[in-house]
């Protein structure tokens, strides 16, 4: 496994991982749910953007 397999893969994990909180916290409902649903949703759109980034760096420079 290369160094940017190893980078796409931790950074897949972390977006999977931010979206089952985000599920999880309108599941628990409340206050919990109020404080950090859309929270924990605005921080996966994001680590889904650098996800993103971080796929087409490494399909850029994996094909030079």
């Amino acid at each position: 496994m290369t160094t940017g397999q190893i980078v796409v893969a931790i950074a897949l994990v972390a977006v999977v991982l931010i979206l089952i909180a985000g599920v999880a916290s309108m599941f628990i409902g409340g206050e919990f749910a109020k404080k950090w649903s859309n929270r924990l949703m605005r921080y996966r759109v994001l680590a889904q953007f650098i996800a993103i980034v971080i796929i087409m760096l490494v399909l850029y420079f994996s094909t030079q």
